[in-house]
């Protein structure tokens, strides 16, 4: 084969790659980005709170008979992709990560999450409810992403481990065959001293569960021929729990990064 067909080829199985990299299909379920958000506005402080819960159902991601709002891509980081556990020296910013591997593979999540805060502090202090809502939207979706494991590895799917489709078993499946038994109890919101350095900190700690979530997934298809009733019992006895913790921290991390942004912008009163 001469060298100009191996390029080409080469190109072509890259490009594949990042086609077949997750994008909204492997994230959260829209029905659990609004359980999420929710949960978050409970977090809050009284006003703040008050402001989130008069307007709620103003939020594009809650708004009542409406398609869900286009979500961007790269919602993900492929920690394993830069470096080993614990993965100190993981770049936290994006220059660093092009330096070290394609961005297109690992993912944008840290830094789109970075620039949703900003647009959500000059809302605040613009004081523009429009956008005010949609900023917190588009932070929401961010920060709930930082809790979802499969999102940190480049075994997005299972597709390394002959697991295809653990991503929408997760993320999707599991929270919707639990749905009465889904317990999110989040923490109260707190401010991010360091909102990079904690994207960063959550990340890791997300990606310390994919072990975890394949093993229970591969235990839970144990003896089974299909992925249907009897295994999302198998494998809410296994992953169910962990799932609970997930989202909770994802509402108190929503509750955190909007009371942060608001805190920014010097607190101002919102009507």
């Amino acid at each position: 084969m001469r060298p100009m067909q191996l390029k080409t080829l080469s190109r072509l199985a890259f490009l594949a790659l990042v086609f077949l990299m997750p994008g909204s299909s492997f994230a959260w379920s829209d029905s659990v980005y609004r359980l999420v958000i929710r949960k978050a506005i409970d977090t809050l402080p009284k006003g703040q709170k008050k402001y989130f819960e008069d307007h709620k159902y103003e939020l594009p991601s809650l708004t009542p008979d409406e398609d869900p709002p286009v979500r961007p891509e790269g919602r993900r980081f492929a920690l394993d992709l830069l470096g080993g556990f614990p993965f100190k020296d993981v770049p936290q910013d994006e220059a660093g990560v092009k330096a070290k591997a394609d961005i297109r593979l690992v993912g944008r999540l840290p830094f789109l999450l970075l620039e949703a805060k900003g647009r959500l502090v000059a809302a605040f202090k613009e004081g523009d409810k429009e956008k005010i809502l949609l900023a917190a939207d588009e932070v929401a979706i961010l920060a709930a992403d930082l809790n979802n494991p499969l999102l940190m590895t480049a075994n997005f799917d299972g597709q390394k481990t002959d697991q295809a489709g653990v991503a929408k078993r997760l993320a999707a499946r599991l929270p919707e065959d639990m749905e009465g038994r889904l317990k999110v109890n989040p923490e109260a919101a707190r401010l991010l001293e360091n909102p990079r350095d904690y994207i960063f900190s959550t990340m890791v700690r997300s990606h310390i569960w994919v072990d975890n979530i394949l093993y229970a997934d591969s235990l839970a298809y144990r003896g089974k021929s299909s992925y249907a009733g009897a295994f999302f019992e198998a494998f809410e006895l296994r992953a169910g729990r962990l799932l609970s913790d997930l989202l909770s921290s994802a509402a108190a991390d929503v509750g955190s990064f909007w009371y942060t942004a608001w805190t920014e912008a010097g607190r101002p009163e919102l009507k």
